[in-house]
């Protein structure tokens, strides 16, 4: 994709970043404070988020712009970036966010697949999805585990589009999470901004993963 084609991309990032933090708010549980009480943290988040998505969306323009499911990716980041907001926010992934997300990737490459006469792919991404919610759900079962049910549903979203790349674009999607997860909760513990109970949201390290497994792949 050309450079000129990537600016309104990057314009369209930019506003889903700018809904972003409302919509974050509006799904928290409790009610996440106004930003007028809630000191610095909304405000910057107000700023960053925009950037954000734009990122995010610039970096899936480049790695998938020659791809019909381009607009399926697209779609699926500008839900996920309202999911890791809430997840931050309450540790929480509304039921309705994740199934909103999974409709616009079934949806999308649905289209897709039938606009490159490539069905096989399809069936590509529903593997993808089974492969990554069983995963978790075996993570989610083992002794100890604090990985949720909302994870659980967030990642076989997540493993449609996955799927639809293909194996490696699965593992990596699956193990990269876990990796930044892991590697963000030891340095946290290091510098002792948390202890071995807190409570820390996976969703945003989901995201995240899946993200890079894109451009990786």
């Amino acid at each position: 994709m050309s450079a000129a084609a990537l600016v309104p991309v990057a314009l369209v990032g930019a506003l889903v970043g700018l809904a972003v933090p409302p919509l974050a708010r509006r799904f928290a549980t409790p009610p996440a404070r106004p930003a007028a009480d809630a000191g610095s943290r909304p405000a910057l988040w107000a700023w960053l988020s925009p950037v954000v998505a734009a990122v995010v969306f610039v970096g899936l323009a480049v790695a998938r712009g020659d791809d019909p499911a381009l607009p399926a990716f697209l779609a699926v980041a500008a839900v996920g970036l309202v999911l890791a907001g809430v997840d931050l926010a309450c540790l929480r992934l509304p039921d309705p966010l994740v199934r909103t997300a999974a409709l616009l990737a079934l949806g999308g490459l649905t289209t897709a697949a039938l606009l490159a006469g490539t069905p096989g792919r399809l069936l590509g991404a529903l593997a993808g999805a089974v492969i990554a919610g069983a995963t978790h759900v075996l993570l989610a079962l083992l002794p100890g585990s604090r990985l949720g049910f909302g994870d659980v549903k967030l990642a076989a979203v997540l493993g449609l589009p996955l799927g639809w790349l293909g194996r490696d674009a699965l593992l990596a999607g699956l193990l990269l999470p876990h990796l930044l997860h892991g590697g963000l909760v030891l340095g946290l513990l290091a510098a002792r901004r948390v202890r071995r109970d807190t409570l820390l949201p996976l969703g945003p390290a989901l995201l995240a993963g899946a993200w890079l497994a894109v451009l990786l792949v």
